[in-house]
């Protein structure tokens, strides 16, 4: 599995964010990934019906992880305004949710195809790229609804 700290310098910098407009509602997860000199490459954005906003949080991490892994990415930064998925990914917390522990046990899957990952949590406005995408996939359903 990939180590979670110290990593060597990323190759890529994948900032994920959920969100639900109610606590279950309609809900989006929203994943883009930077090269190293901070361009996009991918963003890849889902709307995922009524769920609650931790769903959306680790549904974001898995379809972001997903996209670096089809990229070839082997070290990566991963950031994201969660405090509680960042310290349940890196075991500070322990998964309860019967919801959340498969998407718990994809994520951690999927970082076994990385060398290295550095999981950081940042403050919401450094989570702007994919807080927008988020937004944006939750007001294109309620557009089209």
């Amino acid at each position: 599995m990939a180590t979670l700290f110290d990593p060597p310098t990323p190759e890529a910098t994948l900032f994920a964010d959920g969100g639900s407009r109610g606590n279950p509602g309609p809900a989006a997860s929203g994943a883009v990934l930077l090269d190293a000199g901070g361009s996009v490459v991918d963003e890849v954005g889902r709307y995922l019906g009524t769920a609650t906003n931790n769903v959306a949080e680790w549904t974001a991490l898995v379809i972001g992880l997903e996209a670096a892994a089809r990229r070839g990415i082997r070290h990566l930064a991963v950031r994201m305004d969660s405090e509680l998925v960042v310290k349940q990914l890196r075991g500070e917390y322990r998964v309860k949710h019967a919801d959340l522990q498969p998407l718990h046990r994809q994520a951690t899957a999927l970082l076994r195809r990385f060398a290295s990952v550095d999981v950081r949590h940042v403050p919401r406005k450094q989570n702007a790229l994919a807080d927008r995408l988020v937004n944006r996939v939750l007001d294109q359903e309620a557009a089209s609804s």
